[in-house]
């Protein structure tokens, strides 16, 4: 069957929404398919070339993933269609796509799972899609091991330190140290829970160990620095401070960035966080930082200086007080990574600057677009976008865009 064949089928899927549900060509929104299946009589999807066994024994349940039905081809044109379709939804059109970087399974270093007790009973993991029933995990296709490797350890610990009928928060991530684990909504009461804290944190041979019971969070385990290095300079980490999801994808968006930027020039980093940019891409050039997250612009300040970079690191809320053109103009390129809500406080200043060059990292592409369209109606042409899928067989994409003027 031809392409054209399918596109006047009604009923083969053409294509993948943005939620994940393939969509007909006559408009019908069909939950775990593939292009290339069938709708048959009753909905009954009938597999096509690109329908794939899922990897997890939990899904569709678990709400972690939600597409792992996709093989790779069709998954890698979801991703790369949740940007240019966004992009098309704004009127604006990259001079180039280039090819999507998806990342391999199980190599999340980040992850924040829920645990609930009931009795004697103790339950880890995601919760269901669009529900608050939590999935006992006995795999996990994405999590990097080391960290699925605490999920069956973690019910001891936590059916002496959650009390029944209550929930808490699992919070890991991979530093340079191992595991740094945060627990949220324990209770540590008495000899023999503190001392299991710290047995387990022995046992698996933590990086750190921080709890929460409701009053701010505690070291209990850190047997030196935590930190996490970027560009060859290890920076402190605060507990559950953001990082990009794999190590692989942040290669990816840090390669895309560094191959657009001049050779000599200033650079600033907006939404810098704690370096992941301006450490990697800053070495032996003036790097201007500017972050809203106290903690994060700290630690940064800290590692620069002790690296002897040559970073000027400012504590500054983009949000309320972006750098204006007068500022902007200072430097041969602008790096951008911002939340999912996107930057248009601050790109409204960039579209009034002569910035030559800004590279605009991005984990919403809906965001994103609504930004790229003021930068191109001020006068910058988007040359490039680069498509990341970081968080494998989710709707989750992120992608670096290049503007140039």
């Amino acid at each position: 069957m031809t392409d054209s064949d399918k596109a006047t089928d009604s009923g083969i899927i053409i294509r993948i929404a943005a939620k994940g549900d393939g969509i007909t060509a006559d408009g019908r929104h069909v939950p775990l398919t593939a292009p290339g299946d069938r709708i048959g009589p009753g909905g009954l999807v009938i597999a096509g070339p690109h329908h794939v066994d899922p990897a997890c024994t939990h899904f569709p349940a678990c709400g972690g993933c939600q597409i792992q039905q996709l093989d790779e081809a069709s998954y890698a044109e979801f991703v790369t269609a949740r940007v240019t379709g966004a992009l098309a939804g704004q009127g604006v059109a990259p001079a180039t796509v280039l090819p999507p970087h998806i990342s391999p399974p199980m190599t999340r270093r980040r992850a924040a799972l829920r645990a609930a007790r009931a009795g004697k009973r103790l339950t880890i993991g995601f919760a269901e899609e669009g529900s608050h029933r939590l999935i006992d995990l006995e795999m996990c296709a994405v999590l990097d091991p080391r960290l699925f490797a605490l999920v069956a350890p973690l019910r001891g610990l936590l059916a002496t330190i959650l009390p029944d009928k209550r929930a808490a928060h699992v919070k890991m991530s991979l530093i340079d140290q191992g595991v740094d684990l945060l627990l949220e909504g324990v209770k540590v009461e008495g000899l023999a829970a503190d001392e299991a804290l710290g047995a387990f944190a022995r046992a698996h041979g933590l990086a750190r160990l921080t709890i929460d019971e409701g009053d701010g969070a505690q070291t209990r385990w850190e047997p030196e620095a935590a930190t996490i290095s970027f560009g060859g300079v290890p920076v402190g980490f605060p507990p559950f401070a953001f990082l990009q999801a794999t190590p692989d994808g942040e290669a990816a968006l840090v390669g895309a960035v560094r191959d657009a930027l001049p050779e000599t020039g200033a650079i600033a980093d907006l939404f810098a966080g704690l370096g992941t940019f301006a450490l990697a891409l800053g070495d032996g050039r003036p790097v201007y930082a500017g972050e809203g997250a106290r903690d994060a612009i700290l630690s940064l300040k800290l590692a620069a200086g002790r690296a002897q970079r040559r970073l000027a690191a400012d504590h500054r809320d983009l949000f309320r007080r972006p750098l204006t053109p007068e500022e902007l103009n200072r430097f041969a390129a602008v790096i951008l990574d911002p939340p999912r809500a996107g930057a248009r406080e601050q790109v409204l200043q960039l579209a009034a600057s002569a910035v030559p060059v800004i590279a605009y990292v991005s984990c919403n592409p809906a965001s994103f677009a609504r930004d790229a369209a003021h930068l191109t109606a001020a006068g910058y042409r988007l040359d490039s976008v680069k498509p990341v899928g970081q968080f494998r067989w989710t709707t989750h994409v992120e992608l670096v865009g290049i503007f140039r003027r």
